[in-house]
């Protein structure tokens, strides 16, 4: 069974249909790029794959839950990085990793261990998120998403207000999550750099799949979705 399998979804915004339409199955240890123009669906795509954005209609099954009927219980195995933190800002950083790893089912030294991995700088730990800059709340963010241990890792703009170092455990994390077996979508604009850690890229323009095509010299996974071609849009 694929890990996101879409047929003809459809989502709206308010009366705008984000997604109109929307043909999609990823499997399991899959890295896909999304790439578009802005406002073309992409972070939609993962908002309703993570049970934010409910389909108006068509077919949306995601890690098995039927998202037409219950988006609630997709969102305990999904992990999303957005623009948004999700963070609470009057808790320290070493807090709010420990928090939603709990809630992950996750423990406190999964917590240490994933503020450890992000290489978070030992006298931010116990700083409320509220005094970080951008860059050490994106860290902290990353780390929350790491101690919960997501099957599916939903990525919109991950090196977003990172530093180079940042940048480079971000493209690391990816690939430590799909050796252990967890499938990965990012969407990105910095297509140069994502390609190397995605096996897969996606084009979406006008809420729609336009194309689906493999990246030269990167391996899928055996019974990945048949390839489509379409244009190029950067």
């Amino acid at each position: 069974m694929s890990v996101v399998h879409l047929r003809a979804v459809v989502a709206l915004l308010g009366r705008f249909p984000a997604l109109a339409g929307v043909d999609l199955d990823v499997e399991s240890g899959e890295a896909v790029l999304l790439q578009g123009p802005n406002g073309a669906g992409k972070t939609s795509l993962l908002r309703l794959c993570a049970g934010l954005l409910a389909p108006a209609s068509g077919e949306a099954v995601v890690l098995g839950h039927d998202l037409g009927r219950d988006r609630r219980s997709v969102r305990r195995e999904v992990g999303m990085l957005a623009h948004a933190t999700f963070l609470y800002d009057d808790l320290s950083v070493y807090e709010n990793v420990c928090f939603w790893a709990r809630a992950a089912g996750g423990s406190p030294a999964e917590a240490e261990a994933a503020i450890a991995r992000l290489e978070i700088d030992t006298r931010l730990r116990d700083i409320p998120v509220v005094r970080l800059s951008t860059g050490q709340r994106r860290r902290t963010s990353l780390a929350v998403l790491v101690a919960r241990r997501p099957r599916l890792w939903l990525l919109d703009e991950p090196h977003a207000g990172l530093d180079q170092a940042g940048r480079d455990i971000v493209d690391g994390l990816v690939r430590d999550a799909v050796d252990a077996g967890a499938t990965v979508l990012v969407a990105s604009h910095e297509l140069d750099r994502t390609r190397t850690i995605a096996s897969r890229v996606i084009t979406i323009a006008g809420g729609v799949v336009v194309a689906d095509q493999p990246i030269p010299g990167r391996s899928m996974p055996v019974g990945s979705a048949p390839v489509r071609g379409g244009p190029d849009v950067a």
